[in-house]
């Protein structure tokens, strides 16, 4: 009978020998890499970080405490405009309690009685992409129940009904905390589509006044008490596997 130790050493050692083919995949498809796996190659730490972005046992980790006084996101050195990215990402834990808002089919919230609007007391992190350099662009990575791949910036301020529902997930495709999810996310010109976990979350959403190009962020959010404990919705978050292919377009600069 196998030992723990010795079945997860044989986990591994499958990994491996996958992962070169997984690599190979992605590069005859067109895809580079923007991780390699070891350092923050192709990234820019956030000055003053103090090292809390960082490459843990091959995966690019994170515990929401940067020392950084302004931006704390990671930005990829690069622009992009119109491309396919692909990666894994978890969340590693919740981090408390967090006032949860209820997300109806159509992007907008939930209210009681009085219009106001209602919230549930739930475990939650919170984390995301940026795609063209900006905040509001951001696919949301979190424990909310209408599910990650959400785009929060638009859909909060977008008075079309038509654009405010685009960018609200069909379908919660996440995977329980602590288990690894798989992005692939599409831009071309002003439109986005995210699929989560082989599922379809966004389809041809649209991004008014979206910019041409710009980087891609893994997003900071949350932080830490003065008594050392993290603030609700923290980003405990780590990333791997991040691919990228770049999309002609004859529109972009």
């Amino acid at each position: 009978m196998r030992t723990g130790s010795a079945i997860l050493t044989t986990l591994a050692v499958l990994f491996l020998s996958v992962a070169p083919v997984l690599a190979e995949g992605e590069i005859e498809d067109g895809f580079v890499s923007l991780f390699n796996g070891k350092d923050l190659t192709n990234w820019t730490t956030p000055e003053g970080d103090g090292g809390k972005w960082k490459v843990v046992d091959g995966v690019i980790d994170y515990n929401a405490d940067s020392e950084a006084k302004g931006d704390k996101n990671l930005w990829s050195e690069k622009e992009y405009g119109d491309f396919i990215l692909k990666m894994d990402w978890r969340i590693k834990e919740t981090s408390g309690l967090y006032p949860v808002p209820i997300v109806l089919e159509d992007g907008s919230y939930l209210n009681d009685a009085t219009g106001k609007k209602l919230t549930i007391q739930m475990p939650n992190a919170d984390s995301g992409i940026y795609v063209r350099g900006t905040s509001k662009a951001q696919i949301n990575m979190w424990c909310w129940p209408i599910g990650s791949g959400e785009v929060y910036g638009y859909r909060n301020n977008q008075k079309d009904p038509v654009i405010r529902a685009g960018v609200t997930p069909k379908i919660n495709a996440d995977n329980p905390v602590g288990e690894w999810n798989q992005f692939t996310i599409i831009m071309v010109n002003d439109r986005l589509t995210v699929i989560l976990n082989n599922k379809m979350v966004l389809e041809n959403a649209q991004l008014p006044e979206v910019p041409a190009m710009g980087r891609i962020a893994l997003q900071h959010h949350g932080g830490v008490n003065a008594d050392g404990s993290y603030k609700p919705a923290s980003s405990l978050v780590q990333f791997r596997n991040i691919w990228i292919k770049e999309l002609p377009n004859p529109k972009s600069p």
